[in-house]
């Protein structure tokens, strides 16, 4: 990795000075920092990192170093879920692909050849050639899984989770509510929608059942073995 930086580097140099892009030295900067932490950065989050390393730029020259890094091959625009633009580092003749969790936030890069190759032959099995793609695999990370093994309310729980329910705080009217609208305690539903206000909807064999914020909030869950 040392090496890919300091080729990185030498070639960010001489592309921009012979581009004649101002300021190269202080857009360097930006560029050694950027490498520094091979993550998946906000503009905010890169300030912050350069601020923290005693580096102060106006925000608007940090946006548009970005914006020539792109232009140049250095980074790339990524955006997970639609919540906003990330930049990461761009490796030449590499490819990854991501897993994002839904409930940290955290990204993990990952690559399988196995996948890539699969994904050749089945664009060639429709007579399509393919010149990029991505995969973006949304679930639950190792760590936030631990934290969530315990029971929660369903009100917490993220679309696309597969849970149990365990067990129902609320009195008896609302668990009679609960009882005739077809739901009952072991059964194994799927968070279909959580905007995290409102109303919410599970499914349960092959059925939708929206739930109200309050009803959710006593409804208590954990995690479906195999989820």
């Amino acid at each position: 990795m040392k090496q890919i930086h300091y080729q990185e580097k030498e070639q960010f140099k001489n592309l921009f000075e012979q581009e004649k892009v101002g300021r190269v030295e202080d857009r360097f900067k930006i560029l050694e920092i950027f490498l520094k932490y091979e993550s998946h950065l906000t503009v905010s989050e890169l300030d912050q990192l350069l601020r923290k390393n005693n580096l102060i730029f106006e925000e608007n020259f940090i946006r548009d170093t970005l914006r020539l890094m792109c232009r140049f091959g250095f980074a790339q625009k990524i955006s997970f879920n639609g919540e906003g633009i990330r930049y990461e580092h761009r490796h030449l003749g590499q490819h990854h692909d991501h897993m994002i969790c839904t409930k940290c936030g955290k990204i993990v890069e990952f690559k399988d050849e196995r996948l890539e190759n699969n994904q050749i032959e089945i664009a060639m099995a429709h007579g399509f050639h393919m010149l990029q793609h991505k995969m973006e695999i949304y679930g639950i990370c190792e760590d936030c899984r631990k934290e969530h093994v315990r029971q929660m309310p369903l009100s917490m729980a993220k679309p696309g989770e597969k849970l149990v329910i365990r067990d129902f705080s609320g009195g008896s009217t609302a668990r009679m509510r609960l009882l005739s609208m077809g739901l009952r305690i072991g059964d194994r539903i799927e968070v279909v929608t959580n905007q995290g206000t409102g109303q919410l909807v599970v499914a349960l064999d092959f059925n939708r059942y929206v739930i109200g914020r309050g009803m959710a909030e006593k409804i208590m869950v954990s995690p479906a073995e195999g989820q």
